[in-house]
């Protein structure tokens, strides 16, 4: 366990980057791929999970110290997408909370925001929040719907999803046979983190119920910027004086990622052709995406997910 309570794999302790993990060694459905579980020349059971070490996620990095630095270069972490707007990234300079943009030696920033500036007016600001604030799930489901297609729109020019997976995509070269380690993350590395995290997962085959898991596994990374992360909420007009909304919305609760699956489901027929349709990545694409991050790996290597979700109760 890391930091005596966090379940490790897939969380690594970062010094000053709270909610950091891996979201690698989760199973993959045979649906996905060329089989299911077999015996290998020494009769143990193997399976198929995403690639541990090529993607990360975490909380936005600004408290990061140097011996977290430090752990980042050893986990050969050489791209950071940082999918926060300008005007996000300003307004956590300036009011206090000292979310200033954070660079390291061997790392390259891109910076890839899901909503631009004009998205920040008081009266978007206002009807987002109250879809994030909702007190059942069909509220985070509107949120994350409007996150795919924030990210996915002809009109941002960032194209912060597609950046992204097309580098996990990317063909191998002999400098590089394999994508190069990189961390997502937006400010609690939770909504816009959690989709594309989502949608990385759900185009290895990981099934829905795991990848529902894994997205609510923030709710125990992120437990020690609770209350940091709720003033910072509070501080807009649209949630004063609201703090059970404010928690509500920093909450990770497993039916927001069921939901946002199923709409998908619903309206495209699978992620599969929601990535096409949005013009994501190319069905080639895809296939090298899986070529990249699925595995074969000893049963004993599979993440024991069921166990970490018994935390969350």
């Amino acid at each position: 366990m890391a930091d005596g309570t966090l379940p490790s794999p897939p969380f690594v302790p970062i010094s000053g980057l709270p909610n950091f993990r891996d979201i690698g060694g989760y199973p993959v459905s045979s649906s996905n791929s060329d089989g299911n579980s077999a015996d290998d020349a020494g009769g143990k059971t193997t399976a198929k999970v995403v690639r541990r070490g090529v993607v990360y996620r975490a909380s936005e990095p600004s408290k990061v110290t140097d011996a977290g630095v430090s752990e980042l270069q050893r986990l050969g972490v050489a791209k950071v997408f940082d999918l926060r707007s300008a005007v996000e990234i300003e307004r956590g300079a300036k009011d206090g909370y000292g979310w200033h943009v954070k660079e390291w030696e061997g790392a390259a920033r891109h910076f890839v925001p899901v909503f631009l500036d004009q998205d920040y007016s008081p009266e978007a600001l206002a009807l987002r929040y109250r879809n994030y604030s909702s007190e059942d799930s069909q509220g985070f489901v509107a949120a994350y719907i409007d996150i795919l297609a924030a990210a996915a729109s002809p009109s941002n020019s960032y194209k912060p999803f597609k950046t992204i997976l097309e580098h996990v995509a990317a063909r191998p070269s002999s400098a590089s046979p394999l994508p190069t380690p990189c961390l997502i993350h937006c400010t609690a590395g939770k909504d816009r983190t959690g989709v594309i995290c989502g949608l990385i997962l759900s185009l290895c085959g990981v099934p829905d119920e795991v990848v529902t898991h894994e997205y609510s596994l923030t709710d125990l990374g992120l437990k020690e910027r609770h209350e940091e992360l709720i003033a910072h909420l509070m501080d807009n007009p649209a949630l004063r004086d609201q703090p059970v909304a404010a928690r509500r919305m920093v909450s990770s609760r497993k039916e927001a990622m069921l939901g946002l699956l199923a709409k998908i489901h619903e309206t495209y027929g699978s992620v599969e052709k929601c990535v096409l349709d949005l013009g994501l990545l190319s069905l080639d694409d895809i296939e090298q995406l899986r070529k990249n991050l699925v595995v074969d790996v000893n049963d004993d290597e599979v993440m024991p997910w069921q166990k970490h979700a018994k935390l969350l109760l």
